[in-house]
C-alpha cells in the first residue's frame, strides 16, 4: 500500500502474476473501502506487479483499470498501453 494525502494505491506483488491474482486483488480493493475508514476521503487506485507478467495478464489488468508493473532489468516498467483508463474506487 502506498499512501499520500489524496491517494491510496493498493499493490499486489507476485513472482509470476496470473489472471486469478488480478481477480483476487480486485476483490480486495472492493472490500478495502468498506474496512479502512481512515482512507474514506482519498482516491483509491490499484496496481499489480510481478517479476514475470505474461502479456495477456498485463492487458487484462490494465483493462480492469489497474496499473500493471513488471521487472525490467534493475528497475520496474509500467506495462499499460497509451489507451489505459485508470479506475478509481
Amino acid at each position: 500500500m502506498v499512501v499520500n494525502t489524496d491517494e491510496v494505491v493498493l499493490v499486489e506483488v507476485k513472482t509470476k502474476l496470473s489472471q486469478s491474482d488480478v481477480d483476487e486483488h480486485l476483490e480486495r480493493i472492493a472490500k478495502f473501502r468498506c474496512l479502512a475508514h481512515q482512507y474514506r476521503g482519498t482516491k483509491l487506485l490499484g496496481a499489480v506487479a510481478g517479476m514475470i507478467v505474461p502479456p495477456e495478464v498485463a492487458r487484462y489488468a490494465y483493462r480492469q483499470g489497474l496499473f500493471a508493473l513488471a521487472q525490467s532489468g534493475d528497475g520496474v516498467a509500467i506495462l499499460n498501453d497509451p489507451q489505459f483508463q485508470l479506475r478509481a474506487w
